[in-house]
C-alpha cells in the first residue's frame, strides 16, 4: 500500500522535472532568440523584406514554444492522473474495542452502500473502494482532449484500508452498517476460555 507521503513526494518529484523540462526549452528558446536577433541587426539595413521575414520566423518560433510547452503540460497532468489511479489510496478509519468486540469506523465520502467491499480474514479485514476523478462526472464533454485539470487533490482510483486485529475474529458474526459515506462495522472476537490444569 503506498503512503500518503509517497504519493506527494511522486508528485513534487513529476513538478521538479517539468519545471526542469521547461527551464530547458526556455533557456534553448533564450539562445535561439538572440541568434535570430543578431541576424535581425544584420539584415535589418538590406531593406524590409528580410525584417517581414525575421518576424514571421521569430513569431513561429515562439508559436512553437508555447505549444511544446502546453502539450508537455498535458502530457505532465495525463500522467500524474494515470498514476493516482493506479496507486491504491488509504481510507481514513477509527478503531476501538471492548474485551468482546472491535469496532471499526471508516470514511467513505461520495461513495454508495454498493461500491464499498469488505473482507475479513482470520485477524484482519479489508475495506475498498474506488473513487472516480471529477473529470469523469461530467459527461457532456464531448472531447476530453480540451478539458484541463487544474489541481486534483481529492481521492481517485482505489482506496482501501486494512486492518490487523491482536486476537483472531468471528467472520461469520461481522456486521457493517452505513450511514452517510461512512461504514461502522461490529467485530466480535473468538475468546477461547482458558483451562486450568490441575498439577499431580
Amino acid at each position: 500500500m503506498v503512503e500518503t507521503e509517497n504519493f506527494d513526494e511522486k508528485i513534487n518529484e513529476t513538478k521538479e522535472k517539468f519545471d526542469e523540462k521547461f527551464d530547458e526549452k526556455k533557456e534553448k528558446f533564450d539562445e535561439k532568440f538572440n541568434e535570430k536577433k543578431e541576424k535581425f541587426d544584420e539584415k535589418k539595413e538590406k531593406g524590409k523584406i528580410y525584417t517581414d521575414k525575421f518576424v514571421s520566423d521569430l513569431s513561429k518560433s515562439v508559436d512553437e514554444l508555447k505549444d511544446n510547452v502546453r502539450s508537455f503540460q498535458k502530457y505532465a497532468d495525463q500522467k500524474i492522473n494515470e498514476y493516482k489511479q493506479a496507486t491504491i489510496g488509504n481510507l481514513s478509519a477509527d478503531l476501538i474495542e471492548t474485551k468482546e468486540t472491535y469496532y471499526l469506523k471508516v470514511a467513505v465520502p461520495g461513495v454508495g452502500r454498493e461500491e464499498v467491499d469488505i473482507e475479513a480474514g482470520d485477524n484482519d479485514i479489508v475495506i475498498s473502494t474506488t473513487y472516480k476523478p471529477f473529470i469523469e462526472e461530467f459527461e457532456e464533454f464531448e472531447d476530453i482532449e480540451d478539458v484541463k485539470i487544474i489541481s486534483s487533490e481529492l481521492k481517485s482510483g482505489k482506496c482501501s484500508k486494512v486492518v490487523r486485529f491482536e486476537n483472531s475474529i468471528e467472520k461469520e458474526k461481522i456486521t457493517a452498517k452505513y450511514n452517510v459515506g461512512i461504514v461502522i462495522i461490529t467485530i466480535p472476537k473468538i475468546i477461547i476460555p482458558k483451562h486450568k490444569v490441575t498439577v499431580e
